[in-house]
């Protein structure tokens, strides 16, 4: 999968979730999910469940908390999946 295939599924997974939609339109792999996307940390879970669901990976407690920007997520998900 293409970095850029990646950052469009995430961009897709995040999306019912962003309370800033202006930072929607600036998404990119410096994006984070709480300051620029306004997203709470109630809904940062729903994020991992959607990722872990959409990608077929399980997610653990760390790399949970350590997912708080786009980069950061693209990299537990292409570690994740290289691990299968």
């Amino acid at each position: 999968m293409s970095d850029k295939e990646l950052l469009e599924k995430l961009k897709n997974i995040v999306t019912p979730y962003v309370q800033d939609k202006e930072g929607l339109e600036n998404f990119d792999e410096n994006t984070d999910f709480l300051n620029d996307l306004k997203i709470n940390s109630a809904n940062l879970v729903d994020v991992v469940l959607d990722v872990e669901d959409e990608f077929n990976i399980e997610i653990d407690n760390d790399s949970m908390n350590d997912m708080l920007s786009v980069l950061d997520a693209k990299k537990i998900i292409q570690l994740k999946l290289a691990g299968k």
